[in-house]
């Protein structure tokens, strides 16, 4: 690849990537500040999937014990090791001793046994398997104390900044403690950017086969978040229960394309987590709608491009985009389609080229990237003394 090109190409990624960042990285927060809704759990917090925007919270900084709700950040980086090709659904784990020990809730997993990836994920998300957590943690890493490394390493990245794990599953440390905020921000993560997930937090019930040497015996899964059942909408995220961390949750729910999380920690009982979940989602709901935009791009929008056989580009076209406006009025909304400067050739079909950028009062709130429909090679030597003789000869 010549170095005008690499060029090219690294400009274009710093490009995307502060859109990226002013768009979705530092969330607009229409939180209130009072307790309106009268929260008797030490923490919560309501966040609104696709802007991030947070739309209510009490104490949300504060660092509490987070239970097996530490398992979303475990999720997160399988989903993440999926994505990029380290490992596969169908590839077998191996239960090592130490997974096999785990306390708590479990699957009952031996020393030696096998399974799946993908049903390593069903008894984590499912079941809660503290067992299944750390097995996982094991493959991915080679040890837990390995894996816990990289989670703490994955929350700092992400701007946990009051978040410290210990372990793979969420069993008492002292020192293993999170924030609402901080899990809202890695089930976002998690549901934004692996939404297969929501496979998994689905599953109502479901089993597994145990294969050890005394033979095959099935093993009954039945989901922990007894949530699903009891809120329209639901659809995950994850529970937690110790005795010091008291009753967890990160719930999500999703309604007319609305998505929310609702992060629950240091509830009592569970009816209390489950009410004030509740009560969250309803209030996160009746400020938020989606806006549609049916004509992203003009049919055949082209973009310049210099020193190209073509002086423009045509973008490929976008049906629809649609956005969760929370607390704003459609009318307030503004679109602005932006062709990236000085885009010069060659440009291969699929490059991006530009941007679509929704704001509110000045604030970027969303953004659709434009790619290229087809290529635009380079203007050489080659291709003008064709075009020369082409003319001359046209003219003949």
């Amino acid at each position: 690849m010549q170095e005008g090109e690499k060029m090219k190409k690294k400009i274009i990624c710093a490009i995307l990537t502060l859109i990226m960042m002013l768009c979705t990285v530092c969330p607009v927060s229409y939180a209130d500040t009072e307790d309106t809704l009268q929260i008797q759990s030490k923490s919560v917090l309501l966040m609104e999937l696709e802007s991030g925007t947070v739309l209510y919270e009490k104490n949300a900084d504060e660092m509490l014990r987070p239970a097996s709700v530490t398992k979303v950040m475990t999720l997160l980086l399988i989903f993440e090791a999926l994505e990029r090709g380290d490992i596969a659904l169908d590839d077998t784990v191996v239960v090592t001793e130490h997974a096999a020990s785990m306390g708590g809730s479990q699957c009952f997993f031996e020393a030696g046994e096998e399974q799946t990836v993908q049903d390593m994920i069903k008894c984590i998300e499912v079941a809660s398997g503290n067992d299944a957590a750390v097995a996982m943690a094991e493959h991915l890493a080679g040890s837990e104390a390995a894996f816990v490394q990289k989670m703490n390493e994955r929350a700092k990245e992400l701007g946990m900044e009051h978040t410290h794990f210990d372990n793979a599953c969420g069993l008492e440390v002292e020192t293993h403690l999170t924030s609402a905020r901080d899990i809202a921000i890695m089930s976002r993560q998690l549901l934004l950017y692996h939404p297969d997930i929501l496979t998994y937090s689905t599953i109502w019930m479901d089993s597994i086969t145990h294969k050890t040497r005394r033979g095959e015996s099935r093993f009954d899964l039945a989901n922990t978040n007894k949530f699903l059942n009891l809120y329209t909408g639901a659809n995950g995220l994850k529970t937690g229960y110790t005795s010091q961390a008291k009753y967890c949750m990160s719930a999500t729910a999703t309604r007319d394309g609305v998505t929310l999380i609702a992060v629950v920690m240091g509830a009592e009982t569970k009816e209390i987590r489950n009410s004030e979940a509740m009560k969250l989602l309803d209030y996160g709901f009746a400020q938020c709608r989606p806006y549609v935009d049916t004509e992203v791009v003009p049919e055949d929008l082209q973009i310049p491009v210099q020193k190209g056989t073509c002086k423009s580009v045509t973008v490929k076209p976008v049906e629809q985009h649609t956005i969760t406006l929370v607390a704003t009025n459609p009318d307030q909304i503004e679109k602005q389609v932006i062709a990236y400067e000085n885009l010069k050739a060659p440009i291969h079909e699929g490059d991006a080229v530009g941007v679509v950028q929704y704001s509110c009062n000045g604030t970027c709130i969303s953004e659709v990237i434009l790619y290229a429909e087809q290529s635009v090679p380079k203007l050489d030597m080659k291709y003008s003394l064709s075009e020369i003789a082409g003319r001359i000869f046209m003219a003949q």
